[in-house]
């Protein structure tokens, strides 16, 4: 079974310039690259003793 996307494609592709295709395994990459970023915010969040996720922890 295929892991569910944390991210849109239809979202992403509204930010891609026109006549900039959307590779099949550019969403895997980026969708990767977005779980570590949170991963590291929790990451960041907790070793401040917080339980609240903040634009500082990104």
């Amino acid at each position: 079974m295929a892991r569910e996307f944390v991210i849109v494609e239809s979202k992403v592709r509204q930010l891609l310039p026109e006549g900039i295709r959307l590779a099949s395994d550019a969403l895997e990459g980026l969708d990767q690259v977005v779980r570590e970023i949170i991963k590291k915010a929790v990451e960041r969040c907790q070793a401040n003793g917080r339980k609240t996720l903040i634009k500082e922890d990104f």
